[in-house]
């Protein structure tokens, strides 16, 4: 995939910064890495010490600040370039499907800031080589949201690691570019989105420089892999974390090939798309000409898909039938699109590390119940494999009450973490394919299921609110049993009151009698 030069527009620099002549000037030079020409236009200046000093430090960092009064706005000039670009909300971290993501990514502390506003930042606390190429100067830019800083910071490390390549890094904000994320089909805040050949390909993994950087790397490579000798044969075989599919055809400018070619830009990188030209290397793969077989993670057959030869449409929707693998494994640079593609709100997960023997052991025996339930469209387990994910370990070990340092396996609610995980009766020994095979159909049955933890809370507090209605009435039939009493020692006095009288009343009859 060859790169022309990026042209990323920088709008609303200043005031006099003339949108159309100058713009492209500018543009040419920060793509160029050169400094800015005096055609370009200045800013308006105040002659004191402090800009003064800011302004010799700039110049000697090798390159020259564009200012601005705030985060800057990005038009894209897209034709065949390739932009790494960030659709980010400035102000706030709300309205972001990151936040939705419970029990993949911990809230951390900058986040509960961002909910609560826009954090002021220091520009010296952001890498200044990235500002200067963004177009920040720090003497201008008196403060930008944390959450911006890390994205700059991000980019000048991918920036560092892709010097080579023609790769611009642009920020749209959400309110003020709202126009330009419309007309470009950015939809979703806090998202990137990584323009390639007239292809919007997004970004959907960990912010993280050497994962951004190798994925970036994926989407400049061809999207279809030519297979001609037995060592890139090899190299296809091992390759078995990812669905692949392997086409034969006559040559490069064949219509079939084109048509094969035209559907794996469709799905570049995350689908693997490998051909051949080669009738020997056919036949090992057991192709036929204008054939493609399609290949599900960790299986061991593959499946011809039906109706060759194909065009890219045809193509198309059956691996969009097929794109949810019965195992599939969690990887840095798609870890966010494959945990929201859930069936019914849950997650079956598995936790192992390849290169622990028990993981080991652990996750060929996962492989095995994957391969006998293939055919069934709702199962679909996640493997993770904590070393990949070192500093989400603590959160999961956390919030799913359980030890990482053993192989685990259990069915998650997406929405609120909740969990309900496999006990197994000796760590030493791992379940058996028929044991584990029996507890994921217990999963897809209902019989297990996270919520029902919900339902015995809830039975919790009604018991709790019988007990206390118990409570409630005998205190009423109690203070009814004293009520009686009392009344019944009421009707004693009076009686006995009644007694005296009428004994009063004879000793005077007689008295008078006498």
């Amino acid at each position: 995939m060859s790169l022309d030069t990026v042209n990323v527009i920088i709008i609303r620099t200043w005031e006099q910064l003339n949108q159309s002549e100058s713009s492209h000037r500018l543009t040419s030079s920060l793509a160029r890495g050169e400094k800015k020409g005096p055609e370009t236009g200045s800013p308006p200046k105040e002659n004191n010490s402090e800009d003064s000093a800011a302004e010799k430090e700039r110049k000697e960092g090798g390159r020259e600040g564009l200012p601005v009064s705030s985060l800057c706005s990005l038009s894209l000039s897209l034709g065949s370039s390739l932009c790494l670009l960030d659709h980010l909300k400035c102000t706030t971290g709300t309205g972001s499907r990151r936040d939705a993501s419970n029990g993949l990514k911990p809230q951390t502390e900058d986040e509960d800031e961002q909910h609560e506003g826009a954090t002021k930042v220091k520009p010296e606390c952001v890498d200044r080589h990235l500002l200067a190429g963004c177009g920040i100067d720090g003497t201008w830019s008196k403060f930008i949201t944390r959450q911006a800083a890390n994205i700059f910071q991000l980019a000048a490390q991918v920036l560092a690691d892709l010097d080579d390549e023609d790769i611009g890094f642009g920020l749209v904000d959400e309110k003020k570019d709202s126009a330009v994320a419309k007309k470009l089909g950015l939809d979703e805040v806090e998202s990137i989105y990584i323009f390639a050949d007239n292809e919007i390909i997004e970004y959907d993994g960990e912010l993280a420089s050497d994962t951004l950087v190798e994925f970036i790397y994926d989407v400049i490579e061809e999207p279809v892999e030519i297979i001609d000798n037995e060592r890139e044969l090899k190299g296809f075989h091992n390759i078995d974390e990812v669905i692949k599919l392997v086409g034969y055809f006559k040559s490069e400018k064949s219509p079939h090939f084109i048509e094969y070619d035209d559907a794996a830009e469709e799905f570049h990188p995350f689908v693997k798309f490998y051909a051949t030209f080669d009738p020997k290397i056919a036949k090992k793969l057991k192709l036929k000409m204008n054939e493609v077989d399609f290949y599900e993670p960790f299986m061991e057959d593959s499946v011809t898909i039906p109706g060759k030869p194909y065009i890219e449409s045809e193509l198309v929707e059956y691996i969009e039938l097929h794109d949810r693998p019965t195992l599939r494994k969690l990887e840095p640079h798609s870890m966010y699109e494959i945990w929201e593609d859930d069936i019914n709100g849950e997650h079956i997960v598995a936790f192992a590390e390849e290169d622990d023997p028990d993981g080991y052991e652990f996750l060929e025996i996962l492989k095995e119940v994957a391969r006998e339930n293939t055919d069934n469209p709702n199962l679909s387990i996640i493997w993770i494999d904590p070393d990949n994910f070192p500093l989400l370990v603590p959160y999961w070990e956390k919030t799913f009450g359980i030890d990482l340092s053993a192989p685990q396996i259990g069915v998650v609610d997406v929405e609120d973490a909740d969990s309900v995980w496999l006990e197994m009766d000796d760590e030493d020994d791992m379940p058996t394919a028929d044991e584990l095979e029996q507890w994921v159909e217990d999963v897809l049955s209902g019989k297990i299921d996270p919520d029902d933890d919900d339902d015995d809370e809830d039975d919790d507090d009604d018991d709790d609110d019988d007990d206390d209605d118990d409570d409630d009435d005998d205190d009423d039939d109690d203070d009814d049993e004293e009520d009686d009493d009392d009344d019944d020692d009421d009707d004693d006095d009076d009686d006995d009151d009644d007694d005296d009288d009428e004994d009063d009343d004879d000793d005077d009859d007689d008295d008078d009698d006498e």
